[in-house]
């Protein structure tokens, strides 16, 4: 590379020097614009709560808050063996999770199977026909001539779902590259169960799971402080424990006012009405421009499918504003093609350790056909930590509000997704967003504050969809055994068969 001055790797500070003043105004405007303050981010925390409780309510609200007949943590003590299968827009992953007597603890062997791009838009038959057919390989190969009766099955399908059952579920829309005719508004389970049937696979389908409620039970399995499970991926969502007696939309069932139940909050669609998040111009175009205009409000400020769309919009308008003079006079055709930037590249641009972010320049040279000036690589930084932080900090407020609501003044918060676990800086920057709406002042052990001692820390979740999965299969069927039958549509065939999850001298779902 020629012209952008000696590399340094260690990590560097921005620099304005150099900087027309219209470039410096410029990244003045976004710091406004992209900037969430201490006294913002209590507002829409107040607002979340509020909008949680409307969400449970007999009424209903934005957030959806689906009861998920998930009923109560895991002990630790959990024993058999169980299926669980991940249908995603990419693989299906088929696993097998054995629980052994030893507390939190569990072995599991997995298969991953491409699900083919056809299925995506073809018809239901042949898209459970293929579940079904890796399901039986699965057990053909792991199981070679045993005789086996049916395996509990835990199956993550996170779609969005309404589940009056936990062994049930009616899809509301298709997502992740999904489009089969004739699914849509009708129960999956029993098209799903009809082709394991008509193959004979030993499988019992006994919890049909969203991936946030499994990320919730499996790191709560591991560890008796988890009360929150979080998704910050591609999308986001959070699953936590309510009592039954604060669910209103639950109240004709008569349950147990104390008894606990999972649910799934959906909260990607917080503030739908856009009362408090402070939307830029360039979310209302986000927004805009989607395919459900007017849905998934919160989503489409933190979610990684939005990050790297927001930067290049930022970036369009810049170039388009004649007195910035950014990219002036290159071609900048490849960054006008919508979403074609992902988080992954932001990542990339807040990683840059180069004092003269060599590597930034490289990127954009290499993927848009673009060769940024070194002012210019200023900003272009600039505006990725602004986007980068921005969805930190309104994440940790749906985290802040259901700590609120529930009065945890300490807890764990199991988080999974590409952009908690990839994208630089964001767990410290949630961190540091928590420490301000919840004003500590001091660390769980009562000394100063320091990361590790947080009252409220979020960490890295096992794996929900797995685990997970399996794991609400066995707390399902505990339940059936000790005839609590609540929200269990098919408890009777629960019953039928399910010696080969008990092991030779085990009670399954615990002791």
């Amino acid at each position: 590379m020629v012209g952008l001055g000696p590399k340094r790797k260690p990590s560097r500070k921005g620099s304005m020097a150099d900087m027309p003043g219209s470039m410096v105004e410029e990244i003045k405007r976004l710091e406004q614009l992209f900037t969430v303050d201490t006294q913002k981010l209590k507002a829409i925390t107040d607002h979340f709560i509020s909008e949680l409780d409307k969400g449970l309510s007999k009424e209903g609200g934005s957030i959806p808050m689906n009861p998920t007949w998930c009923m109560g943590f895991p002990t630790g003590y959990e024993t058999g063996t169980f299926l669980a299968l991940d249908m995603g827009g990419t693989n299906l992953r088929v696993c097998e999770i054995n629980l052994p007597e030893e507390k939190g603890e569990f072995d599991i062997i997995q298969s991953k199977y491409r699900m083919p791009e056809e299925l995506k838009t073809g018809n239901a038959d042949e898209l459970w026909g293929y579940v079904a057919d890796c399901l039986q390989q699965f057990i053909e190969y792991h199981h070679e001539g045993e005789k086996l009766d049916k395996l509990p099955l835990g199956f993550t399908f996170s779609y969005p779902a309404t589940q009056e059952y936990i062994d049930h579920g009616v899809l509301q829309r298709w997502t992740k590259g999904f489009d089969i005719d004739g699914v849509e508004g009708k129960d999956v389970v029993p098209p799903f169960e009809a082709a394991l049937e008509e193959r004979g696979v030993p499988i019992k389908l006994t919890a049909l799971i969203n991936d946030t409620t499994g990320t919730l039970i499996a790191s709560a399995y591991t560890d008796s402080e988890m009360k929150i499970g979080c998704i910050f991926g591609t999308g986001c969502n959070a699953a936590y424990m309510e009592t039954c007696g604060n669910v209103g939309k639950l109240a004709h069932m008569n349950l147990d006012p104390d008894a606990e139940i999972a649910i799934n909050c959906e909260w990607g669609a917080f503030d739908n009405e856009h009362k408090i998040l402070p939307r830029t111009p360039y979310d209302v175009i986000i927004d805009k421009d989607s395919p459900r205009p007017g849905q998934q409000a919160f989503e489409k400020m933190i979610a990684g499918l939005y990050l790297g769309e927001l930067f290049r919009l930022v970036l369009v308008d810049l170039h388009e504003q004649g007195h910035v003079k950014m990219f002036e006079g290159q071609d900048i055709s490849a960054l006008k093609k919508p979403y074609s930037l992902d988080a992954s590249f932001l990542s990339q641009v807040e990683e840059d350790a180069f004092e003269n972010l060599a590597q930034t320049h490289d990127l954009f040279e290499k993927e848009l056909n673009i060769t940024p000036k070194r002012p210019e690589l200023e900003l272009i930084r600039r505006l990725a930590e602004l986007i980068g932080t921005r969805s930190a900090r309104l994440s940790a407020c749906g985290v802040a509000a259901i700590c609120k609501k529930k009065g945890y003044k300490t807890a764990h918060v199991g988080a999974d997704g590409s952009v908690f676990n990839k994208y630089p800086h964001f767990k410290v920057r949630g961190a540091q967003a928590l420490k301000e709406i919840l004003d500590w002042e001091s660390g769980r052990d009562g000394k100063p504050l320091k990361e590790g001692t947080y009252p409220i820390e979020i960490m890295p979740a096992e794996d929900g969809s797995g685990v997970g999965a399996a794991l609400i299969a066995a707390l399902t069927l505990k339940r059936v055994q000790e005839g609590n039958t609540v929200g269990i549509k098919d408890w009777e065939g629960m019953l039928k068969g399910t010696a080969a999850a008990k092991g030779d001298n085990k009670q399954v779902g615990g002791k």
